[in-house]
């Protein structure tokens, strides 16, 4: 690894409070490899050999069942990822893909368990790391439950517009048929979410979307602190550690 890169590792939550010698020991055997577009770099099912560092590119997690496939998260650097398949030594629940040309650390997952047996502060850290996904996927849960699919697009958008700090503007970070996945509906349902938004202000130019009233669109989508990472609570914006699934895509992802 360059020493960039290692700088870059080391800034994870998973990694930023280590002892030299335990972050030594979790990285030992680590190798930077560069992956084309399209790669699949591990399939639901497959044994969990390595935890994943992305350091540049994007990868799409997602899942299959009887000929159907649903986007879980699409990451963005710096990012780890299949951290419980590493933990519990056990197969992937989804599959790994780069959706461009990707740099990705690989860290034996034995490297892992083995730093975590010998310093407990760096178990803690994974359990913090893990205790966030929890959150993440309970928060995702939610959203999808409680949520139709119009008040899902208007939260995502308006997530879009806190993270990028755009004012009324946000740029859609994939194509649409990626977008509807991630969401949880169809290219269908995500057009008709689209044009349901309209009478809020809302109109589509590409992957361009223009908000036109911010308070009608947020009096539809009634963001929740309890859901959404982007809601307000007194008057801030919540920034807690917890991994968002459903919108892994926004800045960066965080740690998982």
């Amino acid at each position: 690894m360059r020493a960039s890169d290692i700088e870059r590792v080391k800034g994870l939550p998973l990694f930023a409070d280590v002892a030299p010698d335990t972050f030594r020991v979790a990285t030992a055997g680590g190798h930077l490899q560069r992956f084309p577009a399209g790669t699949m770099l591990l399939l639901e099912g497959d044994p969990v050999d390595f935890l994943y560092v992305l350091l540049d590119g994007q990868v799409e997690l997602h899942g299959t069942w009887n000929d159907h496939e649903i986007v879980l998260a699409i990451l963005r650097p710096v990012s780890t990822f299949i951290l419980a398949a590493v933990v519990l030594d056990a197969a992937a629940l989804m599959s790994a893909r780069t959706l461009e040309r990707c740099e990705i650390l690989m860290i034996p997952g034995d490297a892992i368990r083995t730093a975590m047996r010998l310093d407990s502060h760096f178990a803690m850290a994974v359990s913090r790391d893990l205790a966030g996904c929890y959150r993440g996927l309970v928060r995702n849960t939610k959203n999808l439950k409680l949520r139709n699919s119009t008040e899902r697009l208007a939260n995502y958008l308006l997530a879009l517009r806190a993270a990028d700090n755009s004012g009324g503007v946000v740029r859609l970070h994939h194509e649409k048929r990626v977008l509807a996945s991630l969401l949880g509906m169809t290219p269908e349902n995500l057009s008709r979410s689209f044009a349901a938004l309209q009478k809020y202000g809302v109109s589509v130019n590409g992957a361009v979307v223009t908000l036109g009233s911010v308070a009608a669109l947020e009096n539809l989508a009634k963001p929740d602190p309890l859901i959404d990472n982007h809601a307000p609570r007194g008057g801030d914006i919540v920034a807690d550690a917890d991994a968002e699934v459903w919108l892994s895509d926004l800045t960066r992802a965080k740690p998982r």
